[in-house]
């Protein structure tokens, strides 16, 4: 009787079985990341269009109003950079992951259950910690595609975040009429729950990394062609933040626009940013980079000056549509600008640093903007606004760009190969 022997352990059938099993696991494991990706950036965007209105009704104090905003953005300055270099030394990202949903969904009950600025200010800074859990978001899912395969990552978080932005503040006006503003807080600390629920079962790529230096960090920081452009997105996130997601809704209520009016204007301003990145490419063509980056504050000042001219909604409309192309034309392009002569192994620890810089924008954009608010009235503090983004976008866009460096040049620290 013939004996049947198993299949050799390196034969090309077990291969082949081999490799189609890890397929399918990283197809599910793509899946699950994108979906997290998808209700995370939902759980911080389902009460953002009225935020600004829900604050206004716990104090008068405008300078106040833009304060609470403006946590948000500053413990994304203060935390991103360090949060990738941790990272990169344990080797791991689901577990701060992990802990961002916790802290979004935490937050959201805090504002949405609170009795005073104070609970609302901190709440917000828990949200603001939320979000600097982006960049090891960023890593695991780029972690499971190959190198070559980097841009298409990159392009589907991109989509994933613009749907699930869009898709979010356009719910924002329905959940207020249904239930007032708590219940946008509490839908978001669902949705949170909901993607912590799909995280845990969720593989993770793990590698022994490295962190970068401390002189590493240094030096790219004393890199004019890194910083340069950094700051140029901080003042765009200046813009966004202080006006677009800041004030342009408070004047809306003022024009006696509804919660669903003030959510669709913020629709508005999102569903603009995708399109204007299309045709970003074919822009790029025809122009240079400088052009598109001078038009780029043009297009936002243009947007700011709209809102401080607006005696009724359709001002604001038209506003938040020209911030948003603005947004949309200038941001990639800068950031592409910072990182486009830092070597290789340099990159990711360049982009952690360009993404903590410009969220200081982040964080200014409504604290200041409150505060000439509260001084000098919303209108001429969108003028002042447009005057000086344009101002200082066009020539810091003529200086960055007048004269960069050559080559590469190789550094001996900061390196950061994860």
């Amino acid at each position: 009787m013939p004996s049947t022997s198993p299949e050799p352990r390196h034969s090309p059938k077990t291969a082949r079985i081999r490799r189609r099993k890890a397929r399918i696991r990283r197809r599910k494991a793509r899946l699950l990341y994108g979906a997290v990706a998808l209700l995370y950036w939902a759980s911080l965007y389902t009460y953002v269009p009225t935020l600004p209105n829900y604050a206004h009704t716990f104090t008068s104090d405008l300078a106040l109003v833009g304060l609470i905003i403006s946590m948000y953005g500053l413990w994304q300055a203060l935390l991103r950079l360090p949060l990738g270099v941790m990272g990169d030394w344990a080797g791991r990202r689901k577990p701060f992951i992990l802990m961002g949903l916790v802290l979004s969904a935490g937050g959201a009950l805090l504002m949405g259950f609170a009795h005073d600025p104070a609970a609302l200010l901190v709440g917000r800074s828990v949200t603001g910690l939320a979000a600097a859990a982006w960049v090891p978001l960023t890593v695991a899912f780029s972690a499971l595609y190959p190198p070559e395969e980097a841009i298409r990552a990159t392009t589907v978080l991109t989509l994933m975040s613009a749907l699930a932005r869009v898709t979010a503040t356009g719910a924002n006006g329905p959940l207020n009429a249904a239930g007032g503003y708590p219940l946008a807080f509490t839908v978001a600390a669902v949705i949170a729950g909901l993607a912590l629920l799909l995280l845990i079962p969720a593989p993770e790529h793990r590698k022994s990394g490295a962190a970068p230096t401390a002189g590493g960090i240094w030096q790219l920081v004393t890199r004019s062609d890194v910083l340069a452009p950094a700051l140029l997105n901080a003042l765009i996130q200046y813009l966004i933040q202080g006006i677009s997601f800041g004030f342009v809704p408070l004047l809306a209520r003022e024009l006696g626009a509804s919660d669903q009016a003030i959510s669709l204007m913020t629709v508005v301003h999102l569903a603009l940013i995708t399109p204007a990145l299309m045709a970003l490419t074919l822009l790029l063509k025809r122009f240079r980079p400088r052009t598109l980056v001078i038009a780029c504050f043009a297009i936002l000042a243009a947007g700011a000056a709209c809102a401080a001219m607006a005696h009724s909604i359709a001002w604001l409309f038209a506003s938040q549509a020209l911030t948003g192309i603005g947004y949309g034309t200038g941001y990639s392009i800068l950031m592409g600008m910072s990182i486009e002569r830092v070597d290789g192994a340099e990159r990711t620890t360049a982009m952690g640093l360009h993404q903590s810089v410009y969220a200081i924008g982040m964080f200014a954009g409504p604290w200041l903007s409150g505060i000439l608010a509260d001084s000098a009235g919303i209108r001429p503090m969108f003028g002042w606004t447009a005057a000086g983004v344009l101002i200082l976008g066009v020539f810091g866009t003529i200086l960055a760009t007048r004269k960069r460096p050559s080559a590469i040049q190789p550094r001996s620290g900061g390196r950061n190969p994860s």
